[in-house]
């Protein structure tokens, strides 16, 4: 089912995280008190009553001529209310109608949704009458409550539900989640506004500025891929705000939860030892790995392009299966194949190899001879099985699994990468003893 959207806007620093945070009974949306911390839009499934709904997280809606984003906030914050089906504002109650809560009004007053105006930081129940003041906003009743505390929000959720309509159902289809990692600044949003063909994330030359991990569903040729942008991993020394620390926790969660992972690489700078790290976290939960060089066409020099691929192979050589594709998010240039090389890594992540297939390559295996010997014991693995999928792994029989060491699994993992298409997916291996 296709649930309802409620989506919760208003001037920076009221509250909207927390409330959302509140409502979700999560603490997936960054709360800090530094004034703008949400910017993009982030979405949270929520429930009440037994009605199930989406919540819209939003950046605050303002006009400060000083911040170079605030425009481009505005913009995320009222394109959620165009997707809502219902609209919370939220105001401050310790600070009273400011000039700031007449402009979200104004934006909000020819809302074609039903819109309901929350009075945030009522912390003393019965204590209220700080309230009406904010019936000059002209958007109806003003409901008391305290995101902190959670006074009020039980009846405002009430109304909120009664106003839903109907979940509208949707055909469902297996997505395949894909986390779009990197180190900040590499275009990994560029990149995600790209492949969705919408403006679904900020873009910006700054830094950092996305904060949150973003999703978006895209459908092709009856396929659905479940995209999401993650903030820029840094290094850990170089994370020195709480605001920078929850967006590296949320990027790690989303690569936690995707399938494959494509990586940004920003080829005006190399390989760095960031992407080193952000590939590993990658390969060690077990992701597809795809590897973007965007902003390949500001590389004239063939010199530079014949280093940038010598980076490649000497300081992600253990991402060797990874394919890499030299795109330019900016202006689209290759990322048409980003598509064809999903279908081919997510071909290769779930695939299911024949028990038969196996044992013929460990014959193989035994005919040419390599194997480990430790005093009076010699390896000997007598058959081989696919134990799972996403990503494929393979359990080994042998008499003495404990001498499988490091360099015998990656002579076992390269024979395997010979006799199977494994591009673009890790493989995990396993030495069992023979019962």
């Amino acid at each position: 089912m296709s649930l309802p959207i409620v989506a919760v806007v208003g001037r920076p620093n009221v509250g909207k995280s927390t409330l959302v945070n509140r409502i979700a009974q999560t603490a997936d949306a960054i709360v800090h008190e530094a004034r703008g911390v949400t910017r993009d839009r982030s979405y949270h499934r929520a429930e009440w009553n037994g009605r199930e709904f989406m919540l819209i997280d939003t950046g605050g809606i303002e006009t400060a001529k000083d911040d170079p984003f605030a425009e481009s906030i505005t913009a995320q914050a009222l394109v959620a209310t165009e997707e809502a089906d219902v609209v919370i504002v939220l105001v401050d109650g310790t600070t009273g109608v400011t000039a700031g809560d007449e402009e979200v009004a104004r934006k909000l007053k020819r809302a074609r949704v039903p819109v309901f105006l929350a009075v945030n930081k009522m912390d003393t129940p019965g204590r209220d009458d700080g309230v009406h003041e904010f019936w000059a906003l002209g958007l109806g009743d003003p409901w008391p409550v305290s995101a902190t505390h959670g006074h009020g929000t039980g009846d405002l959720l009430d109304e909120i539900v009664e106003s839903l309509p109907e979940p509208r159902p949707v055909v469902e289809s297996d997505a395949i989640d894909i986390a779009i990692i990197g180190k900040p600044n590499a275009g990994k949003s560029s990149l995600l506004n790209r492949l969705t063909g919408t403006e679904r994330a900020i873009v910006s030359e700054v830094a950092g500025t996305t904060r949150d991990a973003l999703d978006v569903a895209v459908e092709r040729d009856g396929r659905t891929y479940r995209f999401i942008d993650t903030a820029g991993i840094r290094r850990k020394a170089k994370i020195d705000a709480d605001v920078e620390y929850y967006g590296f926790v949320r990027a790690m969660r989303a690569i936690d939860n995707a399938e494959v992972a494509l990586l940004v690489i920003d080829s005006t700078l190399g390989v760095t030892d960031q992407d080193q790290r952000v590939a590993r976290f990658a390969e060690e939960r077990g992701c597809g790995l795809i590897i973007l060089l965007n902003k390949w066409d500001l590389i004239d020099d063939a010199e530079q392009r014949e280093e940038l691929s010598y980076q490649i192979e000497e300081r992600l050589g253990f991402v060797s299966y990874a394919p890499v594709i030299r795109i330019s998010a900016l202006t689209g240039a290759k990322v048409h194949r980003i598509y064809k090389s999903l279908d081919t890594v997510w071909r290769n992540y779930t695939q299911e190899i024949t028990t038969s297939a196996l044992n013929r390559m460990l014959t193989e295996m035994r005919d040419f001879g390599h194997t480990v010997s430790k005093g009076a014991r010699t390896l000997r693995v007598h058959y081989v099985t696919q134990t799972r999928t996403k990503p494929p792994g393979f359990t080994f029989f042998a008499n003495h699994p404990t001498l499988a060491d490091d360099n015998f699994k990656r002579y076992v993992e390269n024979r395997m990468r010979e006799a199977f298409d494994f591009t673009g997916t890790p493989i995990m291996l396993k030495f069992r003893q023979k019962d």
